[in-house]
């Protein structure tokens, strides 16, 4: 099925008619999105995450654990994210390659692993989630490992020395002749120029602030990382929905109201990612946290709220559908995941951003909000990261609608024992505190620097603060 088609097929499960076209990013343009503070609460109360569905109100760990977390796991599932099926492929990684590298003047090992979904009950379906492993060569035990979604690229693959170049180069040579002898002449006259050289020794590259790359400041402090590549678990697209792990788990056929989006199916990945890494004993098991910038922020909160083994998580740039509350007009609205995205979330999702239904709803009818997201990562540690629109990480994000689910999350994080953001949890007045000065002194932490779409300048700061979340 195309894009249009998935979404034409889950409206008429859901009896909508019509859907609300969504705002547009561009400034300019007439159905241009809110950015007027004054019309961005049209749902000003949030649903409480310490108050039980039968309005009861919760204060022991114990009755957030047994009663009013399942709740809200519940929520998100059936309206938001969708449920992983039981039909879920069970995943077998093998390692494929290993390479001893350097990251700087780190001694590393990087491993190329390959988890292969079983497809026995869809043969024409193939998955082979893709990961690179890296981790100090020297560590002295177990390491913390950080998983980001991302390309499975080696970091430094290893080099021949100058000796085997040089047989290479020869054996080059003679082909080439072989093939055409006039080439001899040519490669006699030039005795000195090689096709195959040792390529010149590189120091690491280091950004406009003198940072070295988020992997290099991962080594260097002693972590390990893994690169996830997402669109190997499922593909990001609406025409995808057929394939990778959804699709395995319908046998291809279209989903059911709510089955698990895109958005689930990443977290998922991630959690598969997890059963593999646990297993290695180079890697601290207990010290293993998910990141992502933008979608794939999406991706790493989603991930580590429905999965407890996460440690830590840092969220980058991350929106609706992320951190940011779904209840909030500025920006990225409901209406723009139900229209151009609807394939990240649940098929019930459309239901809020229906413009004609048997049964209208808004986004005011949600069960839940972002803000219980990030509670249901706690007491585990949550680094909200975001840029600044001047230096490109858009409006259109609304940063001041995370800090708010930031906020209305901190009674939580409280309850169970650990420090918030330490600001209150008056979120209707909340002030986007000054850009590079974070709140980083609790288990819920949040940080805005003066860059673009990334969390690359933030990486300094999160580090030693997950370490200490951490115990190390």
């Amino acid at each position: 099925m195309t894009s249009d088609q998935a979404q034409a097929q889950m409206m008429a499960q859901l009896g909508i008619q019509a859907m609300i076209p969504g705002p547009s990013g561009d400034e300019n343009a007439p159905n241009h999105a809110n950015y007027d503070e004054a019309l961005a609460n049209p749902f000003p109360t949030l649903p409480d995450p310490l108050t039980t569905n039968a309005g009861r109100k919760v204060t022991t760990a114990d009755q957030w654990w047994k009663l009013r977390r399942p709740e809200i796991v519940e929520g998100f599932e059936r309206e938001v994210y969708g449920r992983v099926p039981a039909t879920a492929p069970r995943i077998r990684w093998t390692v494929t390659a290993t390479d001893r590298e350097r990251i700087g003047f780190t001694p590393v090992i990087a491993r190329r692993v390959i988890g292969h979904a079983d497809n026995a009950a869809a043969p024409g379906i193939t998955v082979d989630i893709r990961m690179v492993v890296v981790t100090p060569a020297n560590a002295k035990g177990p390491v913390p490992l950080l998983i980001l979604f991302g390309r499975d690229d080696f970091p430094a693959p290893s080099q021949p020395t100058r000796t085997e170049f040089e047989r290479i180069d020869a054996a080059i040579k003679k082909a080439l002749v072989a093939q055409d002898p006039g080439l001899a002449a040519i490669f006699a006259a030039h005795p000195a120029y090689p096709l195959a050289q040792e390529p010149p020794f590189r120091f690491p590259e280091r950004d406009a602030r003198g940072d070295l790359p988020r992997t290099d400041q991962l080594i260097a402090a002693g972590w390990g990382y893994a690169l996830l590549d997402p669109g190997t678990i499922q593909p990001d697209s609406g025409e995808g929905l057929t394939e990778g792990v959804i699709g395995l788990s319908t046998r291809g056929q279209p989903r059911k109201p709510d089955d698990w989006g895109v958005l689930r199916a990443w977290g998922w990945g991630a959690s598969r990612a997890l059963d593999y890494l646990a297993t290695d004993p180079t890697i601290d098991a207990a010290r293993i946290g998910v990141e992502g910038v933008s979608r794939y922020g999406k991706a790493a909160l989603v991930a580590a709220a429905f999965d407890e083994r996460f440690a830590v998580v840092l969220v980058g740039s991350s929106g609706k559908g992320g951190a940011t509350l779904l209840r909030r007009n500025f920006g990225e609205a409901v209406a723009s995941l139900t229209g151009g995205e609807h394939y990240w979330m649940a098929g019930n999702f459309l239901k809020y951003g229906a413009a004609k239904a048997d049964t209208l709803r808004n986004a005011g009818d949600l069960p839940v909000d972002s803000h219980e997201l990030i509670a249901l990562v706690a007491p585990r540690a949550v680094f909200l990261s975001y840029g600044i629109p001047e230096q490109g990480d858009a409006r259109w994000l609304d940063q001041r609608g995370s800090f708010m689910a930031a906020m209305a999350a901190g009674p939580v994080f409280e309850l169970l024992g650990v420090k918030d953001l330490g600001v209150g949890y008056d979120y209707r007045a909340a002030v986007l505190p000054p850009v590079n000065s974070g709140l980083l002194d609790g288990r819920l932490a949040w940080r805005q620097h003066d860059g673009g779409h990334t969390d690359q300048p933030n990486m300094r700061y999160f580090i030693p603060w997950a370490d200490r979340q951490l115990g190390r």
